[in-house]
């Protein structure tokens, strides 16, 4: 069994929590707590120790990377039975936490609920401001491209990926060795105002999966790579035939779902 689920096994009567937090992670180095910077997980662990008056230790249900966002990671954490009220935990940590991390919801779980583990699936966005000129209040939030992008033909390769399949092509290179097969349930672009909106939702991903997808993706939608093209680079499993990694600014956690 991993560490961070050895820490997380509850004493008798402790309460087991689920927290859904949005954050813009311009300011962050990823959600991970690390030793050498900040990340989201150390900023919310040593909020929640003043509020519940002893150490604690969250388990995300991904990782987001550095400049990454999210609507909806979720997180859980084990705390005595006395203390806040549950229903009060987003409310008080809204004046301990800085203001671009947000606690969205909190709830009371059963003992074995686990963020990660118990997760089923996970939704992620990926905002591209497709314009000549760059706007100045997108520039944190999405990857900006200056040329005219094809959203229907995009959307047309996206629905390539739906199924089960070897993501291998879209793995990032380097990364530790995990198998490569991944269900995508649904997969769209589609144009909202003055963004397009690539959406992934499946059972899993690789590391820097969907930023790897959103770089190919983007030339299909640039005329440099047509709908047979990303097929064969699908079925040929081969990273250095995809597109570049997507910057990561773009990329949003939409929702997980358990």
């Amino acid at each position: 069994m991993r560490k961070d689920v050895i820490f997380n096994e509850p004493a008798t009567g402790e309460r087991n929590i689920k927290l859904t937090v949005a954050y813009d992670g311009t300011a962050y180095h990823g959600f991970q707590r690390q030793a050498n910077a900040c990340g989201i997980q150390a900023i919310l662990e040593e909020r929640l120790e003043i509020l519940c008056s002893h150490p604690v230790k969250i388990t995300g249900a991904g990782r987001t990377d550095s400049g990454v966002h999210a609507y909806g990671q979720v997180v859980n954490f084990f705390t005595g039975t006395g203390g806040i009220p549950t229903e009060r935990i987003p409310a008080a940590m809204q004046g301990l936490l800085p203001p671009d991390i947000v606690i969205r919801e909190a709830c009371e779980v059963p003992a074995e609920f686990h963020a990660r583990y118990s997760a089923q699936s996970k939704v992620y966005v990926y905002h591209i401001y497709c314009q000549p000129v760059a706007n100045p209040f997108h520039r944190q939030y999405s990857w900006h491209i200056r040329q005219p992008l094809d959203h229907s033909a995009m959307h047309q390769a996206t629905q390539l990926i739906v199924g089960t399949h070897d993501f291998s092509a879209f793995q990032a290179a380097g990364g530790p060795e995990r198998n490569p097969v991944r269900t995508i349930l649904e997969a769209a672009c589609r144009p909202t105002g003055e963004l397009i909106e690539l959406s992934f939702w499946g059972t899993g991903f690789l590391y820097h999966m969907v930023r790897n997808l959103v770089g190919t993706l983007v030339d299909v939608g640039a005329g440099k790579r047509s709908q047979a093209d990303f097929a064969r680079i699908l079925a040929d499993r081969d990273r250095n035939q995809a597109g570049i990694t997507a910057p990561p600014q773009g990329l949003y956690l939409k929702e997980v779902y358990y």
